[in-house]
Order: structure tokens, then sequence, then C-alpha cells
């Protein structure tokens, strides 16, 4: 799970050469236009942000990748993966993703989330996937319908903000 090629992208464990990467894409304003947080203010925060990450993939074996066009290996342009997260004081299996803006559109979230739920129900036998989307991020809840998700339910995680929106893809049922 550490190293993965998909049709088009190279997904790999994000490591500390991608303190830069990072910044650049989650510190962009256009990346977080539904996120009540903003962008990475620093990247000094950029490393610590990947710091935790690093250390879920020594926690869990999993955890977010860095992902690359196949053809440009060195080129991040994007995050995304799978991780431990709380939904209101229940941890579950999140999926998460974020492209930098010249790469939507190009249906690579949805390729990275096939493969982190192939991940999630194949190698770690989850039962279920869950991911949080703001209501107003349209492309992201399209991303998730793609993928199988169905809605599942609001939740309160940023005060004075609108409630997430829960959307969860059960594991396939055995043959």
């Amino acid at each position: 799970m550490r190293l993965i090629r998909t049709e088009r992208l190279l997904l790999r464990a994000v490591d500390a050469a991608d303190a830069d990467a990072l910044y650049a894409i989650y510190g962009d304003p256009e990346t977080n236009r539904y996120n009540p947080h903003g962008p990475y203010p620093s990247l000094a925060h950029a490393r610590r942000k990947l710091a935790a990450w690093m250390e879920g993939w020594d926690r869990y074996g999993f955890g977010c990748w860095a992902a690359a066009l196949t053809e440009t290996p060195g080129h991040v342009l994007g995050f995304g993966g799978l991780s431990c997260e709380d939904y209101g004081g229940i941890d579950r299996l999140n999926l998460g993703y974020r492209f930098a803006p010249a790469a939507w559109g190009q249906g690579l979230a949805s390729e990275m989330g096939e493969q982190a739920l192939r991940c999630a129900f194949g190698d770690l036998s989850a039962p279920t996937v869950s991911a949080r989307v703001r209501p107003a991020n349209l492309p992201s809840i399209r991303v998730l319908l793609r993928l199988g998700f169905g809605h599942h339910g609001m939740l309160r995680d940023i005060p004075a903000a609108p409630a997430s929106l829960v959307y969860a893809r059960h594991a396939p049922s055995p043959r």
C-alpha cells in the first residue's frame, strides 16, 4: 500500500520531502474554497501535518499518499488516501483527497479514491469507509457519488460552520 500505480497515477506514502508540495496545495486559497479552516498558514504548519501523516503510516500501516502522474513522478499534484478520523467521538476509516487546481476535472480524485477503496476493503478488510464534505463542495460530492458512497448523515465537526455531510461506502458483499 505504500507504493501503488494506477492507470495514470503513482501513489506513494508521503515523506518529509513533500512539505513544499503539501504547502503549495493546502496553502492555496483556491483548494480551500470550502474549508472553514482556510489555507495552511505556513510551511512550518505543512511540515507538522506531514509529520502527523507519516506517523499515521507508522502506526496503522496506511495513510495519505502523495499523487503524481506516472509520466512525471517527481511532480506531486495531490494528496489523499485513508486515515483514522474522529466522527463525533467515533473513530472511522476516512477517505480524503485534495489536488492542485491544475489537476481538477480529470478524474484523478476518483482514480485515487477507487484505489483507496480497494485497499480498505481488500488489504484492511474494513467494513465501511466514510468521508466528510462541506455541503457546498459539489465537485467533491460528485466524486463520492461516483465512488459509490451514499449520504449517511451530518456531523457538527467545526464550531460556527455548517455541519459537514457524512458519506459512507460499505464493503462489497462476499460472493
